[in-house]
């Protein structure tokens, strides 16, 4: 048995999996001081409702709008005085007090891949430049602050797959995604947990195997570069895999009551996850939630994904609080756009509902951001916003903002050499300022 022989039995396949977030490419940059503001956060949970997630049934209903446009679902007194929210939305009402509502958001785009592109960047597509997602800067700005040889930036459990979210960054500052299942009753993740369904022993056997059974090992001289670096990148993905990273991903260490709280399904299991991940100090977490593009049967939909969304965040919320991770933990909740006020009852959407961001919400926690709040108003079927607008780059430019960067100045350096602003030049009166803490 030889060295590529033993590659094929899986060992590797873990090690080339933590070279690339061991390597020097990614230990971050040093902030210049003219990017630095005084931001509270330290680490960010996005909350990613990919599809589209209706801001009736959320955080906007029309309880007095007809059946037409609320379905016959009504609206929820909340822990935040004066502060009504979705009747799907119960656990998610007693924790009011702890996140503030953005019900004015507002762009012209309505295509999944544009969209979403639009809400992570800042910017319109076109001009032959992709720009890197807010995840990917902030990565890139305090990957170097990461332990354990945790990647900067996670998505649970797949990337969103609507754009390159590294943009010009190139792919090291791609998100890490981790596949699997966390509700899974052996959450496995490439590079962290022993491949192959291997145990911890059995790995360990084969590491003690590899060293001595390292045939190629003796026909190359020591000091081969590159097989140094791959004899390093085995020994580092070992550490890896037997230290506090491994860990993180670990869900058998939380107690069954805290495990149930969340709800034992991917969203809930993912976010008690982003918990633990910033928890030991990665700066940037994504849940992608998949389901809430209902452009058919909205309603049934709703019926099954709403409580597990519900539960969770609220949960989240709570979990952070008593830890007191929340005052530096920015939490953001939104999708690409909205849908449509009026259900389409129609063949074949059978009670759906459609794209739509003319009007819609979106939700921030923690890192600097008061609770309890609402900001913006829509009309009487929010379908229109009828007061203070809100932009995909005034959101972003207040979550950059509480994460300590100052959006208004270039790119630090890029592969591009690019000099402009992180942000389109716009009104940074706009932002959400009256929210700061």
């Amino acid at each position: 048995m030889n060295r590529r022989e033993f590659i094929k039995a899986g060992l590797t396949l873990g090690a080339l999996g933590a070279v690339s977030r061991l390597s020097p490419a990614f230990a971050g940059l040093d902030v210049p001081a003219e990017l630095r503001t005084a931001g509270p956060a330290r680490a960010v949970i996005e909350l990613w409702i990919w599809g589209g997630p209706c801001q009736l049934e959320a955080f906007d209903p029309k309880p007095d709008a007809g059946a037409d446009i609320n379905g016959g679902h009504g609206a929820i007194p909340t822990a935040a005085d004066g502060v009504f929210i979705s009747d799907y939305l119960p656990k998610l009402a007693s924790q009011a007090d702890k996140f503030s509502i953005i019900r004015s958001m507002t762009h012209p785009l309505r295509a999944h891949e544009s969209a979403t592109y639009l809400m992570q960047t800042g910017r319109l597509p076109g001009g032959g430049v992709t720009y890197p997602a807010i995840g990917a800067l902030l990565a890139m700005l305090n990957a170097g602050k990461v332990r354990h040889g945790l990647p900067p930036y996670v998505a649970l459990t797949t990337g969103k797959g609507r754009f390159s979210e590294c943009g010009f960054l190139g792919d090291r500052y791609s998100p890490f995604a981790t596949g699997g299942n966390p509700a899974a009753a052996d959450f496995r993740v490439d590079g962290f947990t022993p491949p192959g369904g291997l145990t911890p022993e059995a790995q360990e056997r084969r590491l003690r195997l590899a060293a001595q059974l390292d045939l190629l090992g003796e026909e190359l001289e020591p000091s081969h570069p590159e097989f140094a670096a791959f004899d390093r990148a085995g020994t580092e993905a070992a550490a890896v895999m037997s230290g506090p990273a491994a860990a993180v991903f670990n869900l058998k260490l939380e107690p069954a009551e805290v495990r149930e709280r969340y709800g034992m399904n991917r969203f809930g299991q993912s976010c008690l996850t982003a918990r633990r991940l910033v928890e030991a100090g990665v700066p940037y977490v994504t849940i992608n939630a998949s389901g809430w593009d209902t452009h058919k049967r909205h309603f049934e939909t709703l019926d099954r994904i709403a409580p597990e969304m519900d539960g969770a965040v609220a949960a989240l919320l709570d979990d952070l609080h008593r830890r007191g991770l929340l005052d530096t933990t920015l939490v953001w909740w939104s999708g690409e756009f909205g849908r449509t006020p009026r259900i389409d009852r129609q063949e074949p959407w059978q009670g759906g509902r459609n794209h739509y961001s003319e009007c819609f919400c979106a939700m921030v926690a923690g890192g600097g951001f008061a609770g309890g709040r609402v900001v913006g108003e829509s009309d009487a079927v929010a379908g229109r916003v009828i007061s203070r607008p809100v932009t995909p780059g005034d959101l972003l430019g207040s979550l950059y903002e509480r994460c300590g960067i100052n959006p208004d100045r270039s790119f630090p350096r890029n592969p591009l050499g690019l000099t402009e602003p992180i942000l389109p030049p716009g009104n940074p009166g706009h932002r959400l300022r009256e929210l700061y803490l």
